[in-house]
């Protein structure tokens, strides 16, 4: 891996987008969103359109519902500055995809891995709650927490976000 590659994790609302931007921000050059949201609803477009209204001009931003890895191939360069919200998205939409998640994960953290700019990937920590009470929400929570095994595996800097607060799990160059 001859890039930067950043995985923030926390919980909902906990302040994940913003710490994993303003790092993005910080690396320099002209930064890419890759959302992998779909709005279905109201208020997912309105979720959506905050998000975007907290990007200025410098950000381009692609739509990456199902085919991460293929996005992030594209957007390969050792300039790059990627950032990716949420692989927690992602899982939902190959989960209702009916699509092989642990195939798609290891395609991710292949890209992960050939990945030559600073990639900084954004996913919530959706298994410190409750046991879900039904059979999708419970293979939604573990496809979730084994991707974030992986892909925490494979990256060079892990942070946990908790109250708006940074927590260093694994330093760059652990």
């Amino acid at each position: 891996m001859s890039g930067s590659s950043l995985f923030v994790v926390g919980g909902a609302r906990s302040g994940k987008s913003r710490y994993a931007q303003a790092r993005a921000e910080a690396a320099g050059g002209s930064p890419v969103f890759v959302a992998t949201a779909e709005a279905f609803d109201g208020e997912m477009h309105e979720r959506i359109a905050r998000h975007q209204a907290d990007r200025d001009a410098r950000w381009r931003t692609v739509e990456a519902p199902r085919d991460l890895p293929v996005a992030i191939d594209a957007l390969n360069a050792e300039e790059a500055v990627v950032l990716v919200d949420c692989l927690t998205l992602w899982v939902s939409n190959l989960l209702l995809a009916e699509a092989d998640i642990p195939a798609a994960s290891r395609e991710l953290c292949h890209a992960i891995d050939r990945f030559e700019g600073t990639l900084i990937l954004v996913a919530n920590e959706v298994g410190l709650g409750i046991v879900p009470d039904n059979a999708l929400a419970r293979a939604f929570r573990d496809a979730a927490g084994q991707l974030n095994q992986l892909v925490a595996a494979n990256v060079q800097e892990v942070v946990l976000i908790t109250a708006g607060l940074p927590l260093t799990l694994k330093p760059r160059g652990a």
